[in-house]
């Protein structure tokens, strides 16, 4: 539990120095590409190439000038804090070096998501193979919650908690394992909006026809509903990932179903006003976790 602690404090720590700047103007109104609708970034990595977005900064007093263009900017620059000379600046330089390799940005954001995920594949699987290992553990969960239905001295709930652990450690179950996808996939979600709110390179450009720097509000508002579907896309990916999960008749996933589906409704709410480049990376994130677990479930 100590360790459980100390990881949230580390990620809350991080993610709580060296963040994304919004840029406002003398009257402390957010800045606004018109065309994209996106709210422009003050502290962005390198330089913008559209000369009205550049005018905006000039215009808002913000010096670019010594930034580098984006193609050949470096993560080993000036230190700013953990969390961007970490994590935030060198995301962006392998979005930026790939972009450049397959000459498409939506791609590289992509495959960078892959990388990393192929990277992170021992944990993950970890997590899944302990979804699979609880629903074989089930019939006997339930019957010791069956046993212990109606016996509440403090005697008996030890005696039960002994013999579910007794139970877990049959079937190579760690309680907290579970929470090991989401301390990777929070901080991860967090450094490729950052990493996408401070390139230029990455929200100026298009993949499929959609701006990487629009919100599907506004792709839809100007009347292009292939961001309707790009939103239909996360929302059907995000639920067959946790598809395992709402399946399972477990007591622990009975009480995490409400918890899921507040988060489904909270993901639907945040789409709206994510730029799409986040939204190509959601949509490869859930994907490459389903066929995970369909690769647990056939192992």
């Amino acid at each position: 539990m100590n360790k459980k602690k100390i990881g949230i404090l580390m990620i809350c720590l991080l993610l709580l120095s060296g963040c994304t700047k919004t840029l406002k103007d003398s009257d402390n109104k957010i800045v606004k590409n018109e065309i994209t609708g996106q709210n422009l970034t003050e502290n962005v990595v390198c330089r913008p190439t559209n000369e009205e977005v550049l005018k905006l900064y000039e215009d808002n007093k913000v010096d670019l000038s010594k930034l580098p263009e984006c193609e050949d900017f470096t993560p080993i620059t000036t230190y700013e804090s953990i969390w961007t000379s970490f994590f935030v600046k060198p995301l962006a330089w392998v979005i930026i070096k790939i972009g450049n390799l397959v000459n498409s940005y939506g791609l590289s954001i992509i495959i960078t998501c892959l990388l990393i995920r192929l990277a992170l594949f021992p944990v993950t699987k970890k997590t899944a193979i302990q979804s699979e290992n609880m629903q074989k553990a089930q019939p006997e969960l339930q019957r010791l919650e069956k046993k212990y239905a109606n016996k509440t001295s403090q005697e008996d709930q030890t005696k039960k908690a002994q013999e579910m652990m007794m139970i877990y450690q049959k079937y190579h179950i760690n309680p907290i394992s579970g929470c090991l996808l989401a301390f990777v996939q929070i901080p991860l979600l967090f450094a490729f909006l950052e990493a996408i709110n401070r390139t230029p390179a990455i929200f100026e450009n298009k993949f499929l026809s959609l701006h990487m720097g629009t919100t599907i509000t506004v792709g839809i508002s100007n009347g292009n509903w292939w961001y309707l579907l790009l939103l239909v896309l996360i929302m059907a990916t995000t639920y067959i990932s946790f598809r395992k999960t709402l399946k399972d008749q477990s007591a622990a996933a009975q009480q995490m179903k409400f918890t899921i589906y507040f988060m489904l409704v909270i993901i639907l709410i945040a789409s709206f006003s994510l730029p799409v480049a986040l939204g190509i990376y959601w949509i490869t994130s859930s994907l490459f976790t389903i066929l995970q677990n369909l690769w647990v479930e056939r192992r």
